[in-house]
């Protein structure tokens, strides 16, 4: 469970053991909805500031834990600087925010999340290319995601948050500064941070990295993909969903 990478086989990609995550998640995200959706605002603000908690002290965990094998230069391995760390940041600013950076995190939670989550239990690559599929980091990984997932369909089903298409202001400029971060941490300490500098082989990414030779227009064209694609691809069925005003996980 909490052994050092390479020790045992790892699970890898699209294997039993990730079939076995993957639907393990899939059908508890199900039944988490079905108990939930009908919910009012009150309760689905605790619901997402009570899984911020969990998911911050569970990160600080595995950040602890990573840094007991890995030294502090290894950013790749503990900084919680990739896409999907949106999770913790769009908790925090929904939970604890007002105003605009409340409404930031709402909308980062119910179009990021979704997008993000959605990816990672498919394409696993941070966890399950080095781990067995029931060790810590890969359970911990498909539980992050997992949450994702639910927190965001959850957002939009209750209609905790009705996005408007002027929200992508507020989600682009967060994922922009993120990136612009993680650029500047990549170049001192040669790393991969949001994926945008570096190949990702076994990915779709990779077609993208091949097609530029790896140049500057990868960097652009990875920055401006996650600052508008995940965010118009879920207004587009959120806007659907409220206009046809369509019930979902009926009893």
């Amino acid at each position: 469970m909490f052994s050092e990478m390479g020790k045992y086989d790892s699970c890898g990609l699209f294997t039993k053991g990730h079939f076995i995550l993957f639907s393990i998640t899939i059908i508890s995200i199900v039944i988490a909805l079905k108990k939930t959706y009908h919910k009012n605002k009150e309760y689905v603000y605790k619901i997402i500031k009570n899984l911020t908690l969990f998911i911050c002290i569970l990160e600080i965990f595995k950040i602890l834990l990573t840094l007991k094998s890995n030294p502090l230069t290894a950013v790749n391995t503990y900084l919680p600087l990739y896409f999907c760390s949106i999770l913790i940041y769009a908790g925090l600013m929904s939970s604890f925010g007002k105003g605009l950076v409340k409404r930031t995190g709402d909308v980062i939670l119910s179009t990021g999340c979704l997008v993000g989550g959605i990816i990672f239990i498919i394409f696993p690559t941070t966890s399950l290319p080095m781990y067995p599929a029931f060790h810590f980091f890969s359970i911990h990984s498909f539980l992050f995601h997992g949450i994702m997932i639910y927190l965001a369909l959850l957002l939009n089903i209750t209609m905790y948050i009705k996005l408007d298409k002027s929200d992508v202001k507020y989600f682009s400029t967060f994922i922009g500064i993120m990136s612009l971060v993680a650029l500047i941490i990549n170049h001192i300490f040669d790393s991969n941070l949001m994926f945008i500098s570096k190949n990702s082989p076994g990915t779709p990414i990779s077609i993208l990295y091949n097609l530029t030779n790896g140049s500057i227009l990868f960097n652009i064209i990875m920055i401006l993909a996650q600052m508008t694609l995940p965010f118009y691809i879920v207004y587009f069925f959120a806007s659907k969903f409220y206009k046809n005003k369509t019930e979902f996980f009926k009893n």
